[in-house]
């Protein structure tokens, strides 16, 4: 006879819910988790895991046709085989899905395949007619793709899933919306020989970023041959058997033009509904769960963590969460995520990696508190290794706080900077002042020296700008 009463029952088996299942069982509790498709949730099986397979394709594919550029005959005529991509991408996901099962496993955690609803005090109805009750229940039940009522999803207009399992590659692409999702794809169909055209409807593509990391993506992508539309919105389209015949207003101005495909990537809602939350005084606000520091709604042995309990939309800080919640209910000591010290990337060609304020956003609150900001900049054209890789195009910024030496922001374009970006989170973690970074040893020839010189450019100290 399957089990029914644990001590922490997780509703959602995404980055944060299986996560949080795992560390639970880590600290001694009995644990189910429900989910009602792919264990890994979005993330894994949708999102981040198979745009990254794709994205890597596309960086492979450049490699082989900048082969000469390196010294390597033979590789310059290289074409992408899109069915394989796809198929590799969904292999990839398919193999870390299996991990995450072999993990509940493992940790003894209860799988259900399932939906479930909050059915009273400390107890979950689910779809299959069971009805489990815990101790503690935490929704990690994520967030979908926002819809737009002027681009209808169907066959011509797509949201992410129809975009990472194409079977053809588009001749000509519109990607609404240049947030993170929106970049990554104008870039992987760029790369793969797709028209593509970028719309933002605010003045910057990326707008979460510092204003000039944004820029100069924009004149990198432009470089590629990305169109880049800002201050655009779609006002209406139609579908035909040649394409999607789209009516943009930019600048004031109506522009129709026919597209191949379209990609809507303009944000994302949280996954509220059928949880039964109208009985209980759990809060929703923009369809987001309302939460404190750690995790709590308003209805007690109720937890919300990730996507669903709202910004930032990111997998590890779903997995953070998950930690700090589950460390909270067993009693350890624990404290709330400070929002500046999550680190954001978007893994378009280059990269865009950032932590802590912008440097606008870090002025602004310098004059507020009577204080100033210095700002260190370091360009890769002046570091070894990323000349000797042939990508040396890019920056470093740095914001700090002029008296203290405080950390403020840390921001980086580049191929790598994904990789890199951690370096400025664990030195914010630690409170690190400008003093600790200026006299940390980096390697020598890595990327990370750029780290380095940034700092010291803040304080007048470059060595090699």
């Amino acid at each position: 006879m399957t089990k029914t009463s644990f001590d922490l029952v997780v509703v959602g088996g995404g980055p944060g819910g299986y996560v949080a299942a795992i560390r639970g069982a880590q600290l001694g509790m009995s644990v189910a988790l429900v989910e009602r498709a792919e264990l890994g949730g979005i993330c894994l099986n949708w999102g981040c895991i198979p745009t990254k397979a794709l994205l890597h394709s596309a960086t492979v594919l450049r490699a082989c046709r900048d082969a000469a550029h390196y010294g390597v005959t033979g590789a310059g005529e290289a074409r992408p085989d899109l069915a394989a991509m796809v198929a590799r991408s969904r292999k990839v996901a398919g193999r870390l899905g299996q991990g995450v099962a072999h993990l509940m496993k493992k940790n003894g955690v209860t799988v259900f395949a399932a939906s479930a609803r909050l059915a009273g005090s400390g107890k979950l109805a689910l779809d299959n007619g069971a009805t489990l009750s815990a101790k503690h229940i935490i929704l990690a039940t994520g967030a979908r793709a926002r819809e737009l009522p002027a681009l209808p999803v169907g066959e011509r207009i797509w949201a992410y899933r129809q975009a990472l399992v194409a079977d053809a590659i588009p001749t000509s692409l519109l990607v609404v919306g240049a947030g993170a999702i929106g970049a990554e794809f104008a870039s992987f169909y760029r790369a793969v020989g797709t028209e593509v055209t970028l719309i933002e409807m605010t003045p910057e593509i990326l707008p979460q970023e510092d204003a000039e990391i944004s820029q100069l993506a924009r004149k990198a992508f432009e470089k590629q041959g990305i169109r880049v539309l800002t201050r655009c919105a779609v006002t209406a389209s139609s579908t035909t058997a040649d394409g999607v015949k789209v009516t943009l207003e930019h600048d004031g101005k109506k522009i129709e033009q026919t597209f191949d495909r379209v990609i809507v990537a303009a944000g994302i809602v949280g996954n509220v509904e059928n949880l039964g939350l109208e009985k209980t005084r759990v809060k929703v606000e923009k369809t987001h769960i309302v939460t404190d520091g750690l995790c709590r709604t308003g209805e007690p042995g109720v937890y919300a963590i990730g996507d669903v309990a709202g910004a930032p939309w990111l997998a590890h800080k779903a997995s953070h969460e998950a930690v700090l919640c589950v460390e909270a209910i067993a009693g350890l000591p624990v404290h709330a995520i400070d929002p500046l010290r999550i680190p954001a990337c978007t893994y378009s060609y280059p990269q865009v990696a950032s932590i802590g304020m912008t440097e606008a956003r870090a002025r602004e609150h310098a004059t507020r508190h009577g204080g100033d900001i210095r700002v260190g900049k370091f360009t890769f054209a002046g570091n070894g290794k990323a000349i000797a890789m042939g990508e040396d195009q890019g920056l470093v910024k740095t914001v700090f706080d002029a008296k203290s030496g405080e950390l403020l922001g840390a921001h980086i374009i580049h191929p790598e900077a994904s990789e890199l970006i951690t370096g400025y989170g664990v030195a914010a973690s630690l409170e690190a002042t400008e003093e600790d970074l200026m006299h940390t040893v980096f390697a020598h020839p890595t990327l990370s020296e750029t780290l380095h010189e940034s700092v010291l450019a803040a304080f007048g100290r470059a060595l090699h700008a």
